[in-house]
Formats: C-alpha cells, sequence, structure tokens
C-alpha cells in the first residue's frame, strides 16, 4: 500500500522552459541533484558522539541531450559563452503526470552552458542526430 494513495510520476513525461518559454523537446535531463557537504567537529569532553555541520551544497551540472532540430538556440547560446558574451538564464525543468499536468518543477537559477557536443555523424547508421548541452548554474529550487 502507498501511504497517500500516490503512485510515482514517469521520468520520460517532462519539458525544459527557459525564460517562460518550451523550448523543444528533450530525450534526457540529468544532473536534477544536490548535496550537502558535512565536516564532522569534536567537541572537547564529549567523547560520546561526533558533530555534524552542513559546509554547504553542491549542485552538479545540468545535462540536456536532445536530437538536433532546426532551432540553433542551445548552440548560439553556447557559441555567445565561447566569444566571452555569457547570458545567464533561468531553466526549469517541468515533471509532468500521465495527464500531461505540471506536477513538479525545479528552477536552475542563473544558469550558462559550459559544454555543447553535437551528433556522431555515420553515413551507415540510422540513429538520430543528438546534441547535447552542459549547463553550469548557481543552485536548484
Amino acid at each position: 500500500m502507498i501511504l497517500g494513495g500516490n503512485n510515482p510520476y514517469m521520468g520520460y513525461r517532462f519539458l525544459v522552459e527557459f525564460e517562460g518559454v518550451t523550448i523543444g523537446g528533450f530525450s534526457e535531463v540529468t544532473g536534477l541533484q544536490a548535496e550537502t557537504k558535512v565536516a564532522t567537529v569534536k567537541e572537547g569532553g564529549i567523547n560520546d558522539h561526533l558533530h555534524k555541520i552542513p559546509e554547504g551544497t553542491e549542485y552538479p551540472n545540468l545535462t540536456l541531450k536532445r536530437g538536433i532540430t532546426d532551432s540553433k538556440l542551445l548552440w548560439l547560446w553556447y557559441r555567445g559563452v565561447v566569444l566571452g558574451k555569457v547570458v545567464r538564464r533561468n531553466i526549469f525543468v517541468i515533471l509532468l503526470d500521465a495527464a500531461g499536468n505540471e506536477k513538479w518543477r525545479w528552477l536552475f537559477a542563473n544558469a550558462y552552458p559550459v559544454k555543447w557536443v553535437g551528433p556522431d555523424l555515420k553515413a551507415d547508421s540510422a540513429a538520430v542526430a543528438l546534441e547535447s548541452v552542459e549547463i553550469a548554474h548557481e543552485g536548484m529550487w
């Protein structure tokens, strides 16, 4: 029995949004993660335990993967960074339920691309041409 009758959402129904605009379909989003580092501190005179103190939270880069389309938004955004024109944007990753309703929304603040990977091009392959963009950000909410 699941408490409250809630079933888990499927990981393949999601959107990626920049500044209020959904920017196309993505096949994969990774990096939805946060980890708080902890310091262990020994207090003088207390020998039965150690104190654990939070030191700060780290967020890995977000990676977006999708089939290449006519939209050059991700490439041009990254190209701007290469040319020294860093444009920071807030990015949302939105998880949908089976009916297409928004259920979770994660904000990645002050994000900008730090890596772009183009497709592997092979004449003997029928695979979709994929692009991947790695995004640095200042935190996830």
